[in-house]
């Protein structure tokens, strides 16, 4: 390990960010409908007129590699041809958007009237906006936005709709389309509604890839979906679900698009709308099914005040730029494009998003360079001074491993995270790094007592997971048995006065606690 402490930071978040602008205040000295009526003239993709439902699902239907996929099913299943083609354009019906402008136009004059009762202000960094404006004319755009609330896709689209941005296409889970008058509003303002598992059907997956890649390959929208696969119960973002990135990425691997860029957007709130449903599923009460009464009834959130809402555009990442000399496109050049049994066997194209994902889209991050903080400097609250190769990077690998679960971290990064947080602590006068020691200066103190009050409830809920896999459980402990009991446990201690942590009462940190676990080899999971 080397540091200097000289040297100027590499992490792309240490960057001065934009500023931020409140939407409502014009908003607010304006009238609702006349916003909702007003002039709608979008710049799109190559100047390219919107393309209509049906002849989006004429495309998607008489595609190679979907017609490939009918005959293969056909052929293993025993069912004629038409048959099994039927079923795909049913699976396209259950699935697919029908945007209309009308539906936009009126859900942008409720939810103007909605958010200016819930919140004191909604902040915009337009820097960003026009960013976005530019990269919707050069190359397809997928957004992909943090997931803290249901308020997130709304927001989304009322933005896009508010500074004359195409509307995005947004994966939805099935959840909505259950819902009476509002999962057809939702399906008419842009919302496609996806399984939330495919399990092995051949055929869904197919008519679900070759539905996101054809909107992809002729731009006729931004594709909008949640990297993190749910909301995060804990304002923490969760580790990213690789799946539709595989398929949005998929056209420009294998040669289909010059270029694709990727748009990642953070969404923060000062309060969220679910905070008290969120508490409840944390810890063990089942998530209520998505419903229209439901909704109904949630209107009395309309008298709370929910404080400020903040948005950030990141920077548009091309996808040719992150891949440039890594990946060789020419070997698909032979290839029939619908045939996906004759791939390479080197090329994944998961792993691959992937690692382009972790290793150039952390705007998820809350705080920069936090997650250097949180790990390894909690010693220096007693100790003056530890030798950097010993103590103090030993203990921060240790927490950084054991708690890679609660935070995104990018594998083989350990010395650059460490790197950046000592820097970061200099800058702000906490630390002096020498060559062979780090000291914590005489107004240090509180920062760090700070920081490792911040990292305390996972170091304590951890604590309380592995008591109770040493002292309480038995041989036959099943997986779902596991969280209740924990909880129990915790429980009991809390209410004994020998836990004063309610962290850990949440099943989120116990299931991340047990992964870890299992990880590093702790405890073993056993098939019966």
């Amino acid at each position: 390990l080397t540091f200097c402490p000289g040297s100027t930071p590499r992490h792309p978040m240490l960057k001065k960010r934009d500023g931020f602008e409140d939407i409502l205040e014009e908003r607010r000295r304006s009238s609702d409908l006349r916003y909702a009526l007003r002039c709608y003239t979008p710049t799109l993709y190559k100047g390219l007129v919107p393309c209509k439902a049906s002849m989006l699902k004429s495309i998607v239907l008489q595609s190679d590699h979907l017609q490939y996929v009918i005959k293969q099913v056909s052929s293993e299943s025993g069912d004629r041809t038409e048959c099994v083609a039927e079923e795909a354009s049913l699976i396209l019906d259950e699935m697919a958007h029908r945007l209309q402008l009308s539906t936009v136009r009126f859900f942008a004059f409720m939810l103007n009237k909605a958010f200016k009762r819930l919140f004191r202000s909604v902040c915009v960094n337009e820097e960003g906006i026009q960013r976005l404006q530019q990269a919707v004319q050069e190359h397809p755009v997928v957004l992909l936005p943090s997931h803290r609330s249901y308020m997130d896709f709304l927001m989304m689209s009322y933005l896009l709709y508010m500074y004359d941005l195409p509307l995005p296409v947004i994966a939805a889970g099935m959840d909505f389309m259950s819902m009476k008058f509002v999962g057809e509003m939702l399906r008419m303002s842009g919302a496609f509604f996806i399984r939330r598992s495919f399990g092995g059907d051949k055929l869904y997956w197919a008519v679900f890839s070759e539905y996101v890649k054809t909107m992809l390959r002729n731009g006729y929208a931004p594709i909008e979906f949640f990297l993190e696969g749910t909301r995060s119960r804990t304002c923490k973002s969760l580790t990213p679900k690789t799946g539709l990135l595989n398929i949005v990425m998929e056209p420009f691997f294998k040669g289909e698009l010059f270029d694709v860029n990727l748009v990642p957007v953070s969404i923060s709130y000062e309060r969220i709308l679910e905070e008290s449903l969120y508490a409840r599923e944390l810890l063990g009460i089942p998530k209520p099914k998505e419903s229209t009464s439901g909704l109904l009834k949630a209107r009395r959130v309309l008298s709370e005040d929910y404080g400020s809402m903040y948005v950030y555009f990141g920077h548009p990442v091309s996808v040719r730029s992150l891949t440039e000399g890594k990946i060789t496109r020419s070997q698909y050049n032979l290839l029939p494009r619908y045939d996906t049994c004759n791939q390479p066997r080197s090329e994944c194209f998961a792993l691959k998003a992937y690692i382009i994902h972790t290793k150039h889209l952390n705007v998820f991050l809350s705080q920069q360079g936090f997650k250097g903080f949180f790990s390894g400097l909690v010693d220096f609250t007693n100790h003056k001074a530890i030798c950097v190769l010993d103590d103090v990077y030993n203990c921060f690998n240790f927490l950084r491993n054991m708690f890679s679960n609660e935070f995104i971290l990018c594998p083989g990064d350990s010395v650059q995270d460490f790197e950046e947080a000592c820097y970061l602590l200099m800058k702000r006068g906490v630390l002096q790094v020498s060559e062979h020691e780090i000291v914590m200066s005489a107004s240090g103190h509180s920062t760090l007592a700070f920081l490792s009050s911040v990292l305390d409830p996972f170091l304590q809920g951890y604590q309380v997971v592995s008591r109770y896999l040493c002292e309480e459980t038995n041989e036959n402990l099943t997986e779902k048995e596991f969280i209740p009991a924990v909880r129990n446990f915790a429980l009991k201690l809390i209410l004994a006065g020998r836990l004063k942590c309610y962290e850990a009462l949440s099943s989120d940190l116990q299931k991340n606690a047990l992964a870890a676990f299992l990880r590093l080899k702790g405890v073993r999971k056993v098939k019966v």
